[in-house]
């Protein structure tokens, strides 16, 4: 079965976290990784498994506005922020606009601030209620990966993500088997 792991990513975690999935992902399926801006129908359409994820900002998914914000505050002289390199573009919310009916099997995750969730938000709950409007089946609830104020992974947080792209893996196989 193939796998398509798109990902929004601002500074970089989300990009690091969506990779780490396709690799305990590749274990049980051929995985195509890509960022938000490059995901075609094409794509999406051949996959039998979608895992989205994107960045927290103020409480949800990024909006055009959030993005704008966080690439000025990277701008900022000793932020010590980097954008990712496909960080241009439309974000998650934008994409699924454009993105019609689906069909198959489906994960979300998120990056966000570590901390209580009702504090922090989710990204992932919208991802996943888009995915679910979209005629998407989830096979897990959204899933949270944790970035410290100092805008990096916590530790164990990428082997956190291979594992839960190794148990999505599974969960899609064991479902494909059963259908």
């Amino acid at each position: 079965m193939r796998a398509l792991v798109v990902y929004e990513s601002i500074y970089g975690n989300t990009h690091a976290v969506a990779l780490n999935i396709a690799v305990g992902l590749s274990a049980t399926h051929e995985v195509t990784l890509v960022p938000v801006t490059r995901a075609t129908p094409e794509l999406v359409a051949a996959a039998g498994l979608l895992i989205v994820g994107g960045p927290t900002h103020m409480h949800g998914m990024s909006s055009a506005a959030s993005r704008r914000s966080a690439a000025q505050t990277a701008r900022k002289p000793d932020s010590g922020l980097t954008m990712d390199p496909d960080a241009d573009g439309p974000g998650v919310r934008g994409w699924f606009a454009g993105l019609g009916p689906g069909e198959g099997l489906a994960a979300a995750f998120d990056t966000r601030l570590s901390g209580i969730p009702a504090l922090t938000g989710r990204a992932s709950r919208g991802i996943s209620a888009l995915l679910k409007r979209r005629g998407y089946r989830l096979l897990a609830a959204p899933e949270s990966f944790l970035v410290s104020k100092q805008n990096a992974l916590l530790d164990g947080e990428a082997a956190r993500a291979r594992s839960w792209g190794a148990m999505i893996g599974e969960e899609a196989r064991s479902a494909f088997a059963d259908a």
